[in-house]
């Protein structure tokens, strides 16, 4: 070797990718602005054949996984259960994203070879490959295949193209390949109307429903028609105003407000009694303001005492969640039931927030014995843990294995069945840092003293 070392430098089976990583660490800037530019383009190429080289393995994966459920004994029709799941943790994904990237993977492999190409090759990024699979999902393989080499992206075919002329480039020429795709995409395409709720700044949200169009355009219409005689009645608020709160008076058939539905607003008795300036969550939602949760208290006294008729009517109940002084964890509660009865169910909702699979932020669906019952796991709340419904699922294929250890809050350790193991910890409580603090320990002993009795 004349000890040069460039893009041609011939990589040995002894090089791995984290040693890949750290020489791209070790790498100083360039020191011209054009050679920052041409790196920064280099880099997006070397993302995308990163993203092919994921794509590959994943299907590789696939295969070995359900030789070796094949050869366990589990049925033809559970065969791969729990790859994308395995997936996703690598990558540091939700289950639902490391199905999707999965089936992308098989796409590409199995029926798209010039897509993978061009994604190999740096004229495609992953969004957009997912793009074309996405667009080309109604068709055979056949006619997938056929498609694939028509617009043959790695020839440089979508050069400048944005995903607006990536996306009607293929839907284009699935439509001509097979008309019928079109509305069989439709048809399937309602069966996932769906209403989900996301985080807004400020202590907003966003209520996104997804509908057939029709549906769609008439809940405009009749939201737009009942803003429009409201303004017309002399209302002041504005037409978004007007249309957002006619929506909600209408879903909960209550005017002016939300009734009869509990919220579980978390926070700590210092901010509830003191004034603090601690954070409150709101499950469903996140974060809030301690004085925005206070005001939404206050305004439900109000209204409970027969206030101003304006105001919001909550009807409001208090329950004391005990927590240890140490380290914050949720340790007793009021509700001493057994078999997970509502009580249970309302403390682990509370302390989990959302499914406690590592990376997946998916409402809590099912009560889980972290150790299965039938293997001997007992019913209190150490071994139990909130998961939606896929999680829970997966955790009963074969292979896979849960248990409660410790650490600074409830904490469990899921191993799959490459025996990769991950850990997920309860998140911390309103004002758990400030339990560190020896004169909030005292404070607080005191306070649960006081509210026991």
């Amino acid at each position: 070797m004349d000890g040069k070392q460039g893009p041609d430098v011939a990589l040995t089976a002894s090089v791995t990718v984290a040693d890949l990583a750290r020489i791209l660490a070790g790498i100083p800037a360039p020191a011209s602005a054009a050679a920052v530019i041409d790196e920064t383009r280099e880099l997006e190429d070397l993302k995308s054949a990163l993203a092919a080289r994921q794509a590959r393995l994943s299907v590789t994966f696939d295969l070995l996984q359900r030789r070796e459920q094949a050869a366990a004994g589990l049925p033809a029709d559970q065969l791969g259960a729990g790859v994308g799941a395995q997936i996703a943790l690598a990558r540091r994904e939700s289950p639902a994203r490391g199905g999707r990237l999965l089936g992308l993977a098989r796409a590409l492999v199995t029926e798209m070879p010039h897509t993978l190409a061009a994604l190999e090759t740096g004229q495609l990024n992953e969004w957009r490959a997912t793009l074309l699979v996405r667009e080309t999902a109604c068709l055979p393989a056949v006619d997938r295949t056929a498609v694939d080499e028509e617009l043959a992206p790695d020839t440089g075919a979508f050069d400048g193209a944005g995903d607006r002329a990536i996306t009607a480039a293929a839907r284009a020429a699935a439509y001509r390949r097979d008309p019928r795709s079109a509305t069989q995409r439709a048809a399937h395409a309602e069966t996932e109307r769906h209403v989900s709720l996301r985080p807004a700044p400020d202590t907003m949200c966003y209520l996104t429903a997804l509908l057939p169009v029709a549906e769609g355009v008439a809940v405009h219409a009749a939201l737009t028609r009942a803003a429009d005689a409201l303004r017309s009645d002399g209302d002041t608020r504005s037409r978004g105003q007007l249309m957002a709160d006619t929506l909600v008076e209408r879903t909960t058939g209550k005017a002016g407000g939300i009734s009869g539905i509990e919220i579980q607003l978390i926070m700590t008795d210092r901010t509830l009694l003191q004034g603090d300036s601690e954070p409150a969550r709101l499950p469903g939602y996140g974060i809030v303001p301690a004085g925005w949760a206070r005001t939404l208290l206050q305004n439900a006294r109000t209204a409970a005492a027969g206030g101003p008729g304006d105001e919001q009517v909550f009807s409001t109940w208090l329950r004391r969640l005990y927590t240890a002084p140490a380290t914050g964890d949720l340790v007793a509660m009021d509700s001493r039931a057994r078999l997970f009865p509502p009580g249970h169910r309302r403390f682990i909702q509370a302390r989990d927030d959302t499914c406690r699979t590592p990376y997946c932020d998916a409402p809590i669906r099912h009560l889980d014995h972290i150790i299965p019952w039938h293997n001997g796991g007992t019913t209190n709340l150490g071994n139990g843990a909130g998961l939606c419904e896929a999680c829970n699922h997966t955790k009963e294929t074969p292979g896979w294995n849960a248990q409660p250890r410790p650490g600074p809050r409830h904490t469990l350790q899921l191993t799959t069945p490459t025996g990769h193991t991950y850990h997920s910890t309860a998140p911390p409580l309103p004002g758990t840092a400030l339990l560190a603090a020896p004169r909030h320990r005292r404070e607080i002993r005191h306070i649960v003293k006081a509210l026991r009795c």
